[in-house]
């Protein structure tokens, strides 16, 4: 039931349901939610966006000096791994902060009542971020392994461990728990919630896809004018493009925005399993009448 627009969380939902709830919560909560994410993840956004272009600018400085990738490639290869290292080591920071301050957004919205409160948030994410870092250090080692051995393994693992951070948040669990739990959860509803998440992850990718469009047009016309240049390596000058780097830092941050989407749909189908398997928000609802009848 839902009281002066409350989304009630704690309930059973069907694929459609998930879908039209999220959107409808971010819709209704769409300000509170972003400025909420963007006081805690926004100095890492911005020093995500910093690390790629300086990326782009590293590389295109690389690929200029063609002798001296022939000259010594192990060096070259080299750099490129530390590159690649830091990008990642930077993004799993980014992204584990958006998952905490979207989903202690989420717990605090519950707690009272559909409305949030920031120091319940920031707080939440200061006292328990390195458990959080270890669950997802965790959870990708777990997930990579698994793809490696037969991609299979992989795909199971990712959809029984996408529920891991709403166990960790709404049940309060250590990392070992969480892990041992999510399997507990998912328990005969795996095709189901796999489908589910097909579905968030395939608007995602679409909805991404058309704010990529702009920056692809422009490399391909960019690209095609600088392959008729004698020099080879002057098609690796478009790093350095600033429309070209405009383009892509407007298309990774709408993308980064959007990656809100699966995150609120994870947290439905979490509490849609936990009502099947422990009726949580029903025993609530009990509890609550007995209190306003006493």
């Amino acid at each position: 039931m839902e009281k002066n627009n409350f989304i009630e969380f704690k309930k059973e939902r069907d694929l459609g349901a998930i879908i039209t709830d999220t959107f409808q919560f971010i819709r209704e909560n769409w300000k509170e939610y972003f400025l909420t994410v963007l006081k805690i993840v926004g100095p890492f956004l911005l020093l995500a966006i910093a690390a790629l272009v300086f990326y782009m600018f590293a590389m295109s400085d690389m690929f200029d000096n063609i002798d001296e990738i022939d000259a010594n490639p192990g060096a070259f290869i080299s750099k490129i791994f530390s590159w690649v290292f830091g990008l990642l080591f930077v993004y799993i920071l980014l992204y584990t902060l958006l998952s905490m301050a979207s989903l202690y957004f989420i717990k605090s919205y519950i707690d009272n009542n559909g409305k949030p409160k920031f120091d319940e948030v920031k707080t939440n994410i200061l006292q328990n971020v390195w458990k959080f870092l270890g669950l997802g250090v965790l959870v990708t080692i777990v997930t990579v392994i698994g793809a490696v051995l037969c991609y299979i393994p992989g795909v199971y693992l990712g959809t029984v461990l996408s529920l891991a951070t709403s166990i960790m948040v709404f049940e309060n669990k250590s990392v070992g728990d969480t892990f041992s739990h999510a399997f507990t959860l998912i328990k005969g509803q795996w095709w189901n919630t796999f489908g589910v998440l097909i579905v968030v992850w395939m608007l995602l990718m679409v909805l991404g896809q058309a704010f990529s469009v702009p920056a692809l047009i422009y490399q391909f016309v960019k690209m095609g004018t600088m392959v008729q240049n004698e020099d080879p390596t002057a098609i690796f000058e478009i790093f350095k493009d600033p429309i070209y780097l405009m383009l892509n830092v407007v298309s990774y941050v709408f993308q980064f925005v959007l990656y809100s989407i699966p995150l609120i749909s994870t947290v439905f189908i979490y509490f849609d399993l936990n009502e099947q398997k422990n009726f949580t928000g029903t025993f609530e609802k009990i509890e609550s009448l007995g209190d306003t009848t006493n």
